[in-house]
């Protein structure tokens, strides 16, 4: 299963406990997730269902390449992670 994690500096918005799904893309595991807990949808996906602009996805410690459709694959031990991008200077 796909194991989906969220960093605590998003869990203190929104509740985003860890939670396994299964699922072959990173859409479809996000929609898993989403499923059961719809409030974390909008707050990583934008109105279009494309991964927020502030928002980054890694599979296995390397960022999802495509960003709109979801379509990088998962495998039954991957680690989906999301979190905050944060700048600064």
């Amino acid at each position: 299963m796909t194991t989906i994690r969220f960093t605590g500096n998003i869990q203190r918005h929104v509740s985003a406990p860890d939670c396994e799904v299964e699922a072959t893309t990173v859409g479809e595991a996000l929609n898993r997730y989403f499923d059961r807990y719809p409030g974390v949808r909008s707050y990583v996906l934008d109105n279009q269902g494309a991964v927020r602009h502030h928002m980054l996805v890694l599979v296995d410690g390397i960022s999802i390449a495509d960003r709109r459709r979801l379509s990088d694959p998962v495998e039954s031990d991957t680690e989906l992670f999301v979190f905050q991008a944060l700048s600064g200077g």
